[in-house]
């Protein structure tokens, strides 16, 4: 970081969003996530039940059943993942829907798996039809069809796997095809984070990072995070930046304020994104109802980043509803942003 861009810090004439992470930001990401259940905070019920479930798998001798995992990003599917692979004392070899391209991808990694190995897929709902199809023999028999030839001579080869666990995460659970979904053993849905949990989260990963925390100040930071520890950890780092360059050795509740606020994170724990999406329905479409690929449009954002990053907390946090219709803003987000709520003509579109 330059001397001029720690002085416009300290100042508070730059938006933190704009420094740019470094590599060492994203090591410390890795860094910074559970290696095992005890370190896992939050989701208790799906723990306990992966942890039996871990455990009659290990008594039997066998592979554990296959694991599907959704919920919006940042939750800790991943992290979860990871630390099935680690209380099995399995190997795991981590892959992502699109990154798997054509069925002998997905062939070259499976017969590389060795007994009881686990195989994470991470956006498995974005798996090619083909790509899929292949998976269905595979997680049920362990097996997968080769077809060689064409025509009348056209004969197919059955190659045995060893077997091996699946673990799919996902944000849209309603894109996975019926098939593939009913072959999964285990289905569990990582919900947004409590704000007592998230500060747990966010002074241990203090510690990790090397910085004193003070309580408040966590807790500030978790009410604004979203209910997503990686969201959580992303602020820290960046409360770290200005507290560092502020020559600060605790990050207490002002500074944590005042970067929180230079970061365009408001009271409520909405973002600029959160924001345009919420001011376009209310100023241009009066409140909605809106289609999402009008949103994204005009916003000129992926349909699928507001699906998947924005549209699940807005409606988590009570400021937009879905209808037949489209997206509709409610009577919280008129408020949020200080705008007269017609409750008949929000009735009307109903």
């Amino acid at each position: 970081m330059s001397e001029e861009t720690r002085e416009t810090l300290i100042k508070g004439s730059i938006n933190l969003a704009a420094v740019k992470e470094s590599e060492e930001d994203l090591v410390l990401n890795m860094s910074l996530r559970p290696k095992k259940f005890s370190e896992f905070v939050g989701h208790k019920d799906i723990v306990d039940n992966l942890k039996v479930s871990i455990q009659a798998a290990k008594q039997r001798k066998e592979p554990l059943e296959h694991v599907l995992l959704s919920g919006p990003p940042g939750l800790g599917k991943t992290s979860l993942s990871h630390i099935i692979a680690h209380e099995s004392q399995a190997k795991i070899t981590a892959t992502s829907g699109p990154a798997i391209e054509r069925a002998g991808d997905l062939i070259g990694i499976l017969t590389n798996l060795e007994r009881g190995d686990i195989l994470f897929i991470d956006e498995i709902h974005r798996l090619s039809k083909v790509v899929e199809e292949f998976l269905y023999p595979a997680m049920e028999s362990f097996q997968i069809d080769f077809v060689i030839d064409k025509g009348p001579y056209a004969k197919t080869i059955k190659f045995n796997l060893k077997p091996f666990t699946l673990i799919g995460a996902t944000t849209r659970t309603g894109l996975l095809a019926a098939p593939l979904r009913g072959r999964f053993g285990m289905f569990y849905t990582l919900d947004f984070y409590k704000i007592e949990d998230l500060s747990k989260i966010i002074k241990h990963s203090s510690k990790i990072l090397g910085i004193e925390i003070a309580e408040d100040a966590s807790c500030e930071i978790a009410r604004r995070a979203r209910g997503t520890p990686r969201i959580a950890n992303r602020l820290l780092r960046r409360i770290r930046d200005y507290a560092q360059v502020a020559s600060v050795d605790k990050i207490d509740l002002k500074i944590a304020i005042k970067s929180l606020d230079g970061l365009g994170i408001d009271q409520a724990g909405l973002d600029d994104l959160d924001r345009k999406v919420l001011k376009l329905i209310l100023e241009s479409y009066g409140g909605g109802p809106v289609g999402i690929e009008s949103l994204a449009a005009s916003l000129n954002e992926e349909v699928d980043t507001i699906a998947d990053t924005v549209e699940p907390y807005l409606l988590k946090a009570g400021y937009l509803k879905r209808t037949p219709r489209g997206r509709t803003a409610t009577k919280l987000a008129f408020d949020h942003f200080n705008v007269k709520y017609t409750k008949e003509k929000q009735e009307e579109l109903f």
